[in-house]
């Protein structure tokens, strides 16, 4: 039976496409690189932003650090707040908080971000703990901020009790890597396809869905 619950951020508690992909395709704008399709910068939501840029635009490691820091300058005044809690997740936070349930989020997205994010939304008092990268792209896989997260609820020798939860296949990954079980959402931005590939314990294809797993 599971204890703790670990969320992803972006796709899983907030609809974040439109701020991420505007500030991805301002970013390449400013390398000289025009991408107007938004939706295919989807694929920038969820993985480590550097291994992106590098992956689906050859560009190498210092050409792909510029990248984040254009992306970074237009995220931080702007596209944080293209962004909105998906339906019901903070009426399903606060009954999983009064079932007993500890609640954590573990993203990719650098931690200062992460946390700015849920208190503008109000939904950072339900999580006893909160962790994400570093600003110097250190602890940037979904593994290594799992293990953070494990870490600081003291859980690493209880890892059969806790669960991840995310809507891309390196969520589901790295929770694997880091000895956990996934439960996936197909509501987010990876295609079902992706998660059922990855194998996860389960995929929620709603939110009510994940209420009724947990609850």
């Amino acid at each position: 039976m599971y204890r703790a619950i670990l969320f992803d951020l972006d796709g899983t508690l907030t609809a974040s496409a439109e701020g991420i992909t505007k500030s991805v395709q301002y970013a390449l704008h400013k390398l000289g690189i025009e991408e107007p399709d938004l939706y295919k910068l989807e694929a920038f939501i969820g993985p480590p932003l550097l291994e992106q840029f590098i992956e689906a635009y050859g560009l190498d490691e210092a050409a792909a650090w510029q990248a984040v820091g254009h992306y970074r300058d237009r995220y931080a005044q702007q596209g944080i707040y293209e962004n909105h809690p998906y339906q019901g997740i903070g009426e399903l936070l606060k009954e999983l908080k009064e079932r007993g349930y500890i609640l954590g989020v573990a993203s990719s997205k650098p931690i200062v971000y992460v946390r700015q994010i849920l208190e503008h939304f109000h939904l950072l008092s339900y999580f006893t703990v909160v962790e994400g990268s570093q600003m110097d792209g250190s602890r940037t896989s979904k593994g290594e901020v799992i293990q953070e997260a494990l870490r600081k609820l003291c859980m690493e020798e209880q890892r059969e009790q806790v669960v991840m939860v995310g809507d891309r296949r390196h969520d589901v990954l790295g929770a694997r890597e880091a000895g956990i079980d996934c439960v996936a959402v197909s509501y987010g931005y990876g295609s079902t396809q992706e998660l059922e590939q990855a194998g996860p314990v389960m995929i929620a294809p709603t939110i009510e869905g994940l209420r009724r797993f947990f609850l």
